[in-house]
């Protein structure tokens, strides 16, 4: 399928899987937020990531909910879909039926739980690989799956020809300078943790795959777009703005914080599906002030079109 936007470049957020009052995934809100991301200008979207709640869908929702995405927003952007499986086989049969769904390209997590050694984790990664012919981008992620995907695994896969991309979301900057200088254009890199996503940006990043993206969505679009021409004033006072909810993205309850800044902004409902509840509490006071301050003290017009 071709798509209006080039792959891996720009703002992708992670998208969240709407449910139902009785618990079952809400199709048609999932369109609708989908859609209305499409509609303010990201450059692709992420289906199925942690934010969409994939470990928490069955087989049939998870290809339900590909399916709906395809219809709703196929070929406007690139769609990408998290491969989050608990076993190699699994993750493989993911793979294939996302291609033959419709999906652009992957985002491949190391199998759910189980703590690789370095040769597992390489033999997970080339099996999903050879399973398809779409492009792959690697989730690295290590204060949140317990792995690290260091540069002599990304040595080892340098021959797999469609693992193309690293989403990058430790939380240590350094390796966006670390991973172009190793492997040049061998391997694009995207930011993925939202607290250091102008870091990244800077440091040469291609793309951001935000969290918080799915609650502001021309904020963001305009932090990229800055970044791009060089207006780093503008990336800058964005980014400020944005911080406080940015830093939800590395907590760990950060789909409930996202869902409920979506609900909030009237662009979803913050329905979670257990072992994850919603935020109660001072918890839930807490982000619905940040929330509400940062939608009072949204960025002009002038500072999103830049100085």
């Amino acid at each position: 399928m071709r798509f209006q936007k080039p792959l891996w470049k720009g703002v992708y957020p992670a998208a969240t899987t709407q449910f139902a009052p009785d618990g079952s995934v809400d199709i048609q809100a999932t369109q609708d937020v989908l859609k209305a991301l499409v509609d303010d200008g990201v450059d692709g979207l992420i289906v199925l990531g942690t934010c969409g709640e994939n470990n928490s869908l069955s087989a049939d929702e998870k290809r339900a909910v590909l399916r709906a995405a395809v219809e709703a927003v196929g070929g406007r952007v690139p769609l990408v879909t998290g491969v989050s499986e608990f076993t190699t086989a699994s993750a493989a049969a993911y793979a294939r039926d996302a291609e033959a769904i419709g999906m652009n390209a992957l985002m491949v997590l190391p199998a759910m739980v189980y703590v690789p050694t370095a040769n597992e984790l390489c033999t997970h990664f080339r099996t999903v690989a050879e399973a398809t012919s779409l492009p792959i981008m690697l989730y690295n992620n290590p204060p949140a799956y317990r792995v690290s995907i260091d540069f002599a695994t990304l040595d080892a896969l340098m021959p797999v020809g469609n693992i193309v991309a690293v989403k990058e979301s430790a939380p240590d900057p350094r390796r966006f300078t670390d991973m172009i200088n190793r492997y040049g254009d061998r391997y694009t890199v995207l930011a993925g943790l939202d607290d250091v996503a102008l870091e990244g940006l800077m440091l040469g990043a291609a793309g951001w795959v935000s969290g918080l993206t799915s609650a502001f969505p021309q904020e963001s679009v305009a932090l990229v777009a800055a970044c791009d021409r060089g207006d780093w004033m503008a990336a800058r006072e964005i980014y400020r703005w944005f911080m406080p909810l940015l830093h939800l993205d590395a907590e760990h309850d950060l789909v409930q914080s996202i869902k409920l800044a979506e609900q909030i902004m009237g662009r979803g409902n913050e329905r979670v599906r257990a072992p994850r509840l919603p935020l109660e509490g001072a918890r839930r006071a807490e982000v619905i002030a940040m929330v509400e301050k940062c939608a009072a003290t949204r960025p002009t017009e002038k500072a999103l079109a830049g100085h």
